[in-house]
């Protein structure tokens, strides 16, 4: 396909566009980029960093310290770094490597599957008085 296809194309989408069309495709991209400046609202950044191995913690540091751990997971050791309120799995023997190409994190959370061996940026202000639900167990 040619680019003056494609213009002309364009032009006759545009021309077939009615006012309805017009502020229907405006308020999706407002609905859309509102959604990119609330999303640090719904999601705020914790304060501890809790790493799991097979479900089960392991360690909690605060997010603010610099550390480097090694966690012994199934196949070995899971090396996680916290620096600069961020935290990663700098090394781990999984062969794949996901985990550590995943790279820095400041909200959410870091797996190695193979090692299962999970790393959770957690906010533990408040937890005693959060309601247990059917999702969360």
């Amino acid at each position: 396909m040619k680019l003056s296809e494609i213009r002309r194309g364009e032009k006759e989408l545009t021309e077939r566009m009615t006012l309805a069309d017009r502020l229907l495709l405006a308020a999706l991209i407002i609905i859309s980029v509102s959604g990119f400046i609330f999303i640090k609202k719904a999601f705020p950044q914790g304060t501890d960093v809790r790493i799991e191995v097979n479900g089960k913690l392991a360690y909690k540091l605060p997010l603010n310290s610099n550390a480097t751990i090694a966690v012994k997971g199934i196949i070995g050791d899971t090396i996680v770094e916290i620096k600069n309120r961020k935290v990663r799995i700098k090394e781990s023997p999984c062969s794949n490597k996901i985990c550590v190409h995943q790279g820095w994190i400041d909200r959410g959370a870091v797996v190695c599957l193979p090692n299962r061996v999970t790393v959770f940026i957690d906010s533990s202000e408040g937890r005693e008085n959060k309601a247990i639900d059917a999702i969360t167990g």
